[in-house]
C-alpha cells in the first residue's frame, strides 16, 4: 500500500473554517440575504444552464502508480484511460470514472520541478464527490486502514487529502442536494 502524508492543510481548514482572523464567527446573514435577493432566481424562472456537466477535473500527479493505487484501489474509482498528454510530450494523462458520466483526470509533468500545493484566491479548494451512504462508510474505513487522516464533518462529509495533497471530500448527500437543501 502506498504511503500517504497529511499536509496539515485539511486539519487547519477544519479548525478555522467559518472564522475570521481573530477566530470569531462573523454574522453575515444580512449580506447573504441581500445576495439571495439580488441574484437567486426561483427554480421556475431560471434559464437552463449552457453546460452539459463536468467533463473532467484535472489534477497533477507526482507519481502515476501511486495515484492509480489510491484512486482505483482505495476509493474504488476505476481507471478508464491512460495516454500521452497532447500538451506536454512525455506527460501521462489518465482518467478515473467518478460516476454519472464524470471523470477525474490527472497529468504527470516529469522534469518540471513543480512545487507542492499552495492555496490562493481563485485556486482549487476541494473536490466533493457524492457517494451512497454505504459506500461512504466503506470508503472511510478503507482510507483509515490505508493510514489516510480523515476529517468527518457531521454524518455526511468526509474530508481528506489525496497522495499529492489534493483536497477531497466524500459526501453522502445525493447529487443536487446538500445538508437537506436543494442546490440545483
Amino acid at each position: 500500500m502506498p504511503e500517504w502524508r497529511d499536509t496539515g492543510a485539511m486539519t487547519n481548514d477544519a479548525q478555522r473554517f467559518g472564522t475570521d482572523r481573530d477566530g470569531a464567527h462573523p454574522d453575515r446573514g444580512d449580506e447573504w440575504d441581500e445576495l439571495r435577493r439580488r441574484h437567486l432566481r426561483p427554480r421556475s424562472d431560471r434559464p437552463p444552464s449552457s453546460a452539459r456537466g463536468v467533463h473532467h477535473q484535472a489534477l497533477i500527479s507526482s507519481d502515476v502508480e501511486r495515484t492509480i493505487g489510491f484512486y482505483q484501489d482505495v476509493l474504488e474509482f476505476p481507471l478508464t484511460q491512460l495516454f500521452e498528454n497532447r500538451d506536454y510530450e512525455g506527460s501521462t494523462h489518465f482518467f478515473f470514472d467518478i460516476g454519472n458520466g464524470n471523470a477525474l483526470a490527472f497529468f504527470d509533468f516529469p522534469g518540471l520541478g513543480l512545487d507542492e500545493y499552495a492555496e490562493v484566491h481563485g485556486g482549487h479548494h476541494h473536490l466533493a464527490i457524492s457517494v451512497p451512504r454505504d459506500a461512504w462508510v466503506r470508503l472511510r474505513g478503507k482510507l483509515e486502514s490505508a493510514g489516510v487522516p480523515v476529517h468527518p464533518v457531521g454524518e455526511t462529509s468526509l474530508y481528506f487529502a489525496g497522495p499529492d495533497g489534493e483536497r477531497l471530500e466524500l459526501i453522502a448527500d445525493p447529487l443536487g442536494e446538500m445538508y437537506g437543501s436543494d442546490v440545483l
